[in-house]
């Protein structure tokens, strides 16, 4: 049986596996230091029967929020608070199993019961898996953020979906009215 549970310090140590994916965007140690003080409700892990890490994810509800990790940003006063994705990745062999959308669904019902307007998450624009798998959790694309992600080796700059799901106090669903044109990053909140 699977166990969701928080995400631990003793957990950096254990991830690899799901951290060295090419499609998982990694980050240095007190990056997600930072985000388990400040979030902690947001860094959820999946974990095997065995002990061994299945997936993560990290948000987090921003005033303007598995693995999963995110956050909380965002302002109140103008429905822009909200949950950030910051991080969803599933090990290779624990896919297909429902883990993301979990995983997705739990971070949905924090920013929920923090007052969010909405979820937000970036993907890159190739990445159509994820791009196809957050649409049928009900995401949309808000916007497309031009050279949002860095490349390597010579490679061009790689733009991203800003992709967004409108929470139960987005009555008006506002916050997913598609933009007409890209954005770039520094024109970012």
């Amino acid at each position: 049986m699977t166990t969701l549970r928080a995400f631990t310090c003793d957990d950096l140590f254990r991830f690899n596996n799901i951290n060295l994916d090419p499609l998982t965007e990694t980050y240095g140690i007190p990056f997600y230091l930072q985000y388990l003080a400040h979030w902690p409700e947001y860094f959820i892990v999946a974990e095997a029967p065995g002990g061994e890490l299945m997936g993560y994810s990290a948000a987090a509800l921003m005033l303007c929020i598995f693995t999963v990790m995110g956050k909380a940003e965002g302002s109140v006063a103008r429905e822009e608070w909200h949950g950030h994705v910051t991080a969803l990745s599933v090990a290779p062999e624990f896919r297909r199993l429902g883990l993301a959308a979990k995983l997705m669904e739990l971070l949905e019902e924090i920013s929920e019961k923090k007052g969010g307007f909405f979820v937000d998450l970036f993907v890159r624009v190739s990445n159509q898996v994820a791009v196809n798998m957050y649409k049928q959790l009900g995401y949309s694309v808000y916007r497309t953020v031009l050279e949002y992600y860095s490349a390597s080796s010579g490679e061009p700059d790689e733009d991203a979906y800003d992709m967004r799901k409108a929470l139960s106090r987005d009555t008006e669903k506002k916050s997913v009215i598609p933009l007409p044109h890209p954005v770039r990053p520094e024109d970012i909140e």
